[in-house]
């Protein structure tokens, strides 16, 4: 019961499980959560190999009575929550002309209203703790990333909600951070179940610039991807630094792709960089 519980969404895989592990090694009581507890074999032997325990129980975010479960049945067993990572996300390539609006609902009840739901029934026990509100974001959530509008929409939402919510939650105790990575050599885009042949023929006058994104996104990835053990090093901090900031980005790389939007007050330098993507 002395020990601190930390509550992370979506660790299947990915960021996810990296930070469930990274948690639970730097001796917090860690409840790994996932939507489908019959995928948590990896995040089992991730656990088994670094020689930490995790207790890995159902949450499905856009659910709000899972989610009221899940935070009653911690609170059962552990008597406390001191910090909740927000990492449950879904992505979506697409662009608007093309995408059923439907699909883009669908990444906003992940991405943001997922994260509300979640944040918002902890907070009771958070303000209690002088906890910890931590979502894991994306650069897309600062800067607009052609044909990932859905996805980037739903971080930008999130980013502006918490930087919001931050200074409110500070009068109560409660620390709000934001993780911020670029590129993850990660299953995420596996998961997305896209057909690449498929989402380009489909893709009618947007083939051309679908077409040089793809080639730019593959060359980046693999240039610059980070692991997710590196992103969860970032989480920890956000988890366990005395003050950590607001945003935290994940590398240099993230960090130099962000600040390209600060002080481009007309969208000019933003539009030149993304653009250059897709000609």
């Amino acid at each position: 019961m002395s020990s601190k519980v930390v509550l992370i969404t979506g660790t299947s895989s990915g960021i996810g499980l990296a930070a469930a592990v990274a948690a639970a090694r730097a001796g917090w009581r860690t409840v790994a959560t996932l939507r489908d507890t019959a995928r948590a074999d990896a995040l089992r032997e991730a656990a088994a190999d670094a020689g930490v325990d995790l207790d890995i129980r159902p949450l499905d975010v856009t659910d709000p009575a899972s989610v009221a479960t899940a935070i009653d049945g911690i609170i059962a067993d552990h008597g406390r929550l001191d910090a909740v990572v927000n990492n449950a996300g879904a992505g979506h390539v697409g662009t608007l002309e093309n995408d059923a609006i439907d699909d883009v609902r669908a990444v906003m009840e992940v991405n943001f209203f997922g994260v509300l739901n979640v944040s918002k029934a902890a907070l009771p026990h958070l303000r209690a703790t002088g906890g910890r509100l931590i979502t894991v974001s994306s650069v897309g959530g600062v800067v607009g990333q052609p044909f990932n509008e859905a996805y980037s929409a739903s971080k930008f939402a999130v980013e502006g909600y918490m930087e919001s919510l931050a200074p409110v939650l500070a009068q109560l105790g409660v620390h709000v951070s934001l993780v911020e990575p670029a590129a993850v050599a990660s299953e995420f885009i596996n998961n997305l179940g896209i057909d690449p042949e498929a989402l380009l023929a489909a893709a009618g006058p947007y083939a051309p610039s679908l077409t040089a994104l793809t080639t730019h996104g593959a060359a980046h990835l693999q240039a610059s991807a980070q692991t997710p053990a590196e992103v969860a090093e970032t989480v920890l901090e956000a988890l366990t630094g005395e003050q950590p900031a607001l945003r935290l980005q994940t590398s240099d790389g993230a960090r130099a792709f962000v600040s390209t939007k600060i002080n481009d007050v007309d969208g000019s330098a933003v539009l030149g960089f993304t653009g250059s993507w897709i000609a």
